[in-house]
C-alpha cells in the first residue's frame, strides 16, 4: 500500500509526463491539456487544499474514459475524477491526471416515469434531471445547495444529501445501479447481488470474480464489527459503505461504492431512483430563544413528517444583514435567536397548507411553544429559502470578522441529540477562539459551518489540528459521523479510526485494494490519507507577492492578493441555466472561462511558485481574454468576486510598455474618435459604411468583419442643446450626455429631456461634453481612464456640490461612477458626491416617486448587465410594470455584446452564442406590437444586429407613453 508521498515521488522522478500527454492526445477522443494554465485551474477545488495535477483530460465519450485509464495504467499515472469541482475536503484535487466529466459526459440517457428511474452520465447536472422529471411530479431526492451546477458523479462520489434528504435519504439510498470501470480497465455493472448471483460471479473467475470474492470475505469477516461500529443515524457518510455488503442490505455493490470519492472506481453511468415530488409546498418558520433550543425541538417537528427541516442561528442572520445579502428576507423571521424552517409538502396547495397548519396548531399546545409564522405564498416561501441558501455567502468574507474556511463543515449526530451537541460544539469553538455561524439540515442532525481557522501561521495550524481532535472526539461521543454529505477527502479522513476502530480501517484498506491494487485512484484521500495540514493552499510558507495597484480593494484590506481569496470555489459560476455569470462559460463550458477559474489563476499568479510571471502571466491573460467585464460575478457570486475590476487591473500592468491589441485603441479610445467622428459625421460614416474602406477600417481597428459599425448622427444632442439656447443655471436636475447616446442615438437624450420636463423638472446639460469613462476602463487603460474619470467628476462638481441629481442614460457609464469611482478614489469628496447623486432615469423616477405615464401592452426587457450587477437591478422591471406593461425578461445575464466585446475580432461567435441562449430567440418570437426595451447601447446594438429589430431606451418608451396620454402627470 504505497503512501501518498510515495505516489508523488513516483510522479516526480519516474513518470514521463510528455510521453503520457503525447499518447493520450494520439489515442484518446478527448481534450488533453498538460499546459500550465490548465494544471493551475484544476489545482484547487472548493476546499482548503491545492495540488498541481499532472494534466487534465476532458473525455468526449465513455470510450475515451476507458482509453484514458488504459494509457494512465500503462504509464503508472494516478487519476482523479472530477465533475463540478465543488468538493470541500480536497477530494477533487491531486497530483494525478484529472478526468473532467462535466463538459461532454453530461447526458440524461433515459427517464422512465412508470418505473421511477433515470439513467445519467457522471457529468449530468442534478437540476437538469430534476427539471425534466418534475413534469411527472418526480425528482431525485438528494438536493445539495449546489444542485444547479453539481454533477451526479460528484454526488455519488461524496454520497451527497441536501435539504430534502429528510424526505428521500442520501444519494446512496437513491442509486439502483452503477456502471463502473477500474483503474486496470475492468468494466462492470454493479448493484444488489443475490447469494446465487454472488456465487456465479465468483465461480466465473477473472478479475471481476476476484473482486467479488474479496468483497464477500470482507462481509464475512467484518459483519459483526460493521453492525457494532457504524453509527445508526440518518446522515452517516464518513468512511466506506461496507454495511451495504451485509446480507440484510442485499450485498449491494453499487451502494458500497457510493461515497468512495474516486478512490476505487470511475463511474461511467448511473441508474438512479426517482421519488414523488409533492408539487405543492408550504413553510412554517419557528423561532426559539437560541439555536440550541431549536435543536432540542427537532424530534418534535419530525413527528409531523416535514419534507425539509433546516436550522439557522442568529449569527448567520447577523452576517446576512451585515453583508447586505437580501437582508429584507430576514425580516420574515419570527421572534427569536434560533430558527427552524419546516417545509411541508402536498399534492395540492391546500393539502400542504393543511399539513403545515396541523403542525402549527399542535405546537401551540406544547410547553414553551416557539414563535411561529406560516407562509403559504410561493413568493415569500422563495424568499425564506433564499435566506437559508445564503449560508455560504453570508459566512465567507464577513467585514470585521476573520476569514472563515471549511475543514469541519458537515458533521452529523442523531436528530434527537442536536441541541446538546450544539451546546458542546459552541463551547469547543469558544475554547479555541473560533467563530462560526451554525446552520444546516437539522432534521437529519447535520450541522454546517465555516470556521475562522487561522491557516496562515504555525500557531494557527496547531490550533486547527487541536480543534479537529476535539471535534472528532465530540462527534464520536455523540455517536455521530464526521461527514454528513461532503465526504472525508483528506480533511477528516485521518480521524476515521476514532469512529470505526483499527479493524475496520483495515477493512477499508482491503476494500480499496480489491478495486485498485496499485492504489492509483485518487491516492491519499479517505484511506491512508494525507494529514489535514498537508497540501494547504496557504500555511506558514504562503507569502503572496504584494503589488501596487490602481484600485484600492477597500473590502479586501487594500490588497489585490487578498481579493483573490474571495473565491471559495463553490462554483456558482458554473450554472448553465437562469444564470447571470459567467456568460463566456455558458458559451464554452470551459473551467477557464468561469469566475472561479479566473480567480484561481490570479491566486496562482500572486502565489508565484507555479504561475511565475506575475503581471506578464500568459496564463492569466488567456483566462481573462473572454471575460466580458459584465460584472455578473459581482452581483451573483455568493462572495461578490469582481472579475471586471481584476481584469482591468491586470491588463493595465500586463500592457505597460507594450503594444495593446488594435481593439484597445479603436474602441477603448472611442471617447476620442467618437467626438471627432461626431464633428464630421458625413465623412466618418462614409469611411465606416463604404465596402472597401469599412473592411480596411475594421481590420486596422481589430473589429470583426461580421458587425456593422454604428452610424454617427448628423447632429449630436449636445450641439443641438447648445444651439437651442436651453441652458439654464437654475436647473434642478442634470442630464448627462454620454458619448454613445450623444454621438449615435441623440434621440434617446431628446426623449429623456422631454420626459424630465413633462415631470416638471428644469433640466440642464453640462456645458462641456463629458469624456467616455467606461471603454478605457474595460481595456485596462487605467492611467488614461482615471484621468478621464477625474475630468468627468470635475465637469459634474458644480452641480453635485449644489446637491443636484445627475440622470445618466447609459448604465455602463453610471456603473463607473457608482462602482469604480469609489474604488479608485475613495477619499475624493466630489467623487463621493457624484457617486451618491448619479441615477439612471428609471432609478430617478422611482426615487422621486413620480407617477409614470400608462401604456398598454407587453414589453420584452433586456436590462444592461451593469444595471443588474451594481445598480438597482429591479428598477427597469418595476418602472415598466408601473406603466401598466406586462414584462418578460428572457435572458437573466449579459446580452453578449458587453460594450465592445462583441465587436472585437475573434469574439463574435461567442458573443452571438451568448445572445442566442435566450434573448435573440425571444425577440424573434415576440409579436410586432411588443415593445423591446434595453437601456444599454450595447444591448440595443446586439438586438439590432441579431434580429434587425429596434429596441427602445426606457426614455423613448416613456416619451411614447406621454404622447399616447396627450399630456403629463397631474
Amino acid at each position: 500500500m504505497p503512501q501518498p508521498e510515495q505516489q508523488e515521488e513516483f510522479v516526480r522522478d519516474k513518470l514521463n509526463p510528455g510521453a503520457l500527454e503525447a499518447e493520450l492526445k494520439y489515442m484518446a477522443d478527448a481534450e488533453v491539456r498538460f499546459d500550465s494554465a490548465s494544471r493551475a485551474l484544476y489545482a484547487s477545488d472548493a476546499s482548503n487544499y491545492r495540488q498541481i495535477p499532472i494534466g487534465v483530460v476532458i473525455p468526449k465519450s465513455r470510450e475515451a474514459v476507458l482509453k484514458t485509464l488504459e494509457i494512465c495504467h500503462r504509464h503508472g499515472a494516478p487519476v482523479v475524477s472530477r465533475g463540478g469541482g465543488t468538493g470541500l475536503c480536497g477530494q477533487t484535487c491531486n497530483v494525478a491526471v484529472v478526468i473532467d466529466h462535466s463538459k461532454y459526459l453530461n447526458r440524461i440517457l433515459e427517464i422512465d416515469p412508470e418505473q421511477r428511474y433515470a439513467r445519467v452520465e457522471p457529468g449530468t447536472i442534478l437540476d437538469h434531471l430534476r427539471d425534466q422529471t418534475e413534469h411527472f411530479h418526480l425528482t431525485f431526492g438528494p438536493d445539495p445547495a449546489t444542485h444547479n451546477h453539481n454533477t451526479f458523479g460528484g454526488m455519488i462520489g461524496n454520497n451527497s444529501c441536501g435539504v430534502h434528504s429528510v424526505m428521500a435519504g442520501r444519494t446512496v439510498d437513491n442509486i439502483l445501479e452503477l456502471e463502473v470501470v477500474t483503474y486496470d480497465g475492468i468494466r462492470m455493472t454493479v448493484g444488489p447481488t443475490s447469494e446465487a448471483e454472488l456465487e456465479r460471479i465468483i465461480s466465473e473467475g477473472g478479475r471481476r470474480g476476484e473482486i467479488y470474492r474479496g468483497l464477500r470475505e470482507i462481509r464475512d469477516r467484518y459483519a459483526d464489527a460493521i453492525r457494532k461500529r457504524y453509527p445508526q443515524i440518518p446522515r452517516r457518510v464518513s468512511g466506506y459503505n461496507l454495511n451495504e455488503l451485509l446480507p440484510e442490505k442485499g450485498f449491494n455493490v453499487a451502494h458500497a461504492l457510493v461515497g468512495t470519492e474516486g478512490t476505487c472506481v470511475t463511474i461511467l453511468e448511473a441508474k438512479v431512483r426517482l421519488v414523488h415530488s409533492p408539487p405543492a409546498r408550504s413553510i412554517l418558520l419557528l423561532g426559539y430563544p437560541d439555536v440550541f433550543s431549536a435543536g432540542d425541538h427537532v424530534p418534535e417537528i419530525l413527528k409531523f413528517k416535514p419534507v425539509g427541516l433546516e436550522g439557522v442561528d442568529d449569527l448567520l442572520v447577523k452576517f446576512i444583514r451585515k453583508k447586505g445579502l437580501h437582508p429584507e428576507d430576514t425580516e420574515l423571521l419570527p421572534e427569536g435567536k434560533g430558527w427552524l424552517i419546516a417545509e411541508f409538502g402536498g399534492d395540492t396547495k391546500e393539502e400542504s397548507d393543511q399539513n403545515a397548519q396541523k403542525a402549527m396548531d399542535a405546537l401551540k399546545k406544547v410547553k414553551s411553544p416557539p414563535s411561529m409564522k406560516l407562509f403559504t405564498d410561493p413568493a415569500e416561501e422563495k424568499r425564506v429559502w433564499e435566506m437559508r441558501e445564503q449560508g455560504l455567502g453570508a459566512t465567507a468574507n464577513v467585514p470585521g470578522v476573520p476569514l472563515s474556511w471549511p475543514g469541519w463543515e458537515d458533521a452529523a449526530v442523531s436528530p434527537e441529540r442536536v441541541g446538546d451537541y450544539l451546546r458542546e460544539f459552541r463551547k469547543l469553538l469558544d475554547q479555541h477562539g473560533l467563530i462560526a455561524a451554525l446552520y444546516g439540515h437539522f432534521g437529519d442532525g447535520c450541522i454546517h459551518c465555516r470556521i475562522t481557522f487561522d491557516l496562515f501561521t504555525k500557531q494557527g495550524l496547531e490550533n486547527f489540528r487541536s480543534f479537529l481532535e476535539g471535534a472528532t472526539d465530540l462527534v464520536v461521543k455523540y455517536g455521530g459521523s464526521f461527514s454528513a454529505e461532503h465526504g472525508d477527502g483528506q480533511s477528516k479522513a485521518i480521524f476515521l479510526g476514532k469512529m470505526y476502530g483499527e479493524d475496520l480501517l483495515e477493512a477499508f484498506r482491503t476494500f480499496k485494494s480489491l478495486w485498485d491494487p496499485q492504489w492509483k485512484m485518487n491516492p491519499g484521500k479517505v484511506v491512508d490519507p494525507y494529514q489535514p495540514e498537508q497540501n494547504l493552499r496557504f500555511g506558514p510558507d504562503y507569502n503572496p507577492w504584494q503589488a501596487d495597484t490602481h484600485f484600492r480593494f477597500l473590502d479586501d484590506h487594500g490588497n489585490f492578493s487578498m481579493a483573490t481569496l474571495r473565491c471559495v470555489g463553490v462554483g456558482t459560476c458554473r450554472r448553465t441555466h437562469d444564470a447571470f455569470m459567467c456568460p463566456s462559460f455558458l458559451a464554452t463550458r470551459e473551467e477557464l472561462h468561469t469566475t472561479r477559474g479566473r480567480a484561481h489563476l490570479l491566486f496562482e499568479m500572486f502565489r508565484g511558485d507555479f504561475v511565475k510571471d506575475g503581471w506578464h502571466s500568459k496564463e492569466v491573460l488567456q483566462a481573462l481574454e473572454f471575460c466580458l467585464s459584465c460584472k455578473g460575478c459581482k452581483g451573483e457570486c455568493p462572495v461578490n468576486v469582481d472579475m471586471a475590476t481584476y481584469k482591468a487591473e491586470f491588463l493595465s500592468h500586463y500592457y505597460r510598455h507594450r503594444i495593446r491589441p488594435f481593439a484597445a485603441y479603436s474602441m477603448g479610445l472611442i471617447g476620442i474618435w467618437g467626438r471627432v467622428g461626431a464633428k464630421m459625421p458625413g465623412l466618418a460614416n462614409f469611411f465606416a459604411q463604404t465596402p472597401v474602406l469599412k473592411h480596411l477600417l475594421r481590420g486596422v481597428g481589430g473589429i470583426t468583419q461580421k458587425r456593422e459599425l454604428p452610424v454617427f448622427a448628423q447632429e449630436t444632442f449636445t450641439d443641438w442643446y447648445r444651439r437651442s439656447g436651453k441652458w439654464s443655471d437654475t436647473a434642478d436636475v442634470v442630464l448627462y450626455p454620454d458619448i454613445f447616446n450623444d454621438s449615435f442615438y441623440p434621440e434617446v437624450l431628446h426623449a429623456a429631456l422631454e420626459v424630465l420636463e413633462r415631470f416638471g423638472y428644469r433640466v440642464t446639460v453640462p456645458e462641456t461634453p463629458p469624456p467616455a469613462v467606461r471603454p478605457p476602463m474595460d481595456f485596462g487603460m487605467l492611467d488614461y481612464a482615471k484621468a478621464r474619470l477625474m475630468e468627468a467628476v470635475g465637469i459634474l462638481s458644480p452641480y453635485v456640490r449644489r446637491g443636484l441629481p445627475v440622470v445618466i442614460l447609459e448604465p455602463s457609464t453610471a456603473a463607473v461612477f457608482r462602482d469604480e469611482l469609489p474604488n479608485l478614489f475613495p477619499q475624493h469628496q466630489d467623487g463621493e458626491r457624484v457617486t451618491k447623486l448619479t441615477f439612471l432615469l428609471g432609478e430617478f423616477i422611482l426615487r422621486e416617486k413620480l407617477p409614470p405615464p400608462k401604456l398598454a401592452g407587453s414589453a420584452l426587457l433586456q436590462s444592461h448587465c451593469h444595471q443588474k450587477a451594481v445598480l438597482d437591478g429591479e428598477a427597469p422591471r418595476t418602472l415598466l410594470t408601473a406603466m401598466g406593461l406586462s414584462v418578460s425578461e428572457p435572458q437573466k445575464g449579459c446580452c453578449g455584446m458587453a460594450g465592445s466585446f462583441g465587436f472585437e475580432s475573434g469574439k463574435y461567435e461567442i458573443s452571438m452564442k451568448i445572445a442566442e441562449t435566450a434573448l435573440l430567440p425571444a425577440v424573434r418570437q415576440a409579436p410586432p406590437a411588443t415593445y423591446i426595451v434595453a437601456d444599454g447601447f450595447s444591448c440595443r446594438t446586439q438586438i439590432s444586429d441579431g434580429c434587425h429589430r429596434k429596441a427602445l431606451h426606457s426614455a423613448e418608451l416613456l416619451q411614447l407613453a406621454f404622447a399616447a396620454a396627450k399630456g403629463g402627470p397631474p
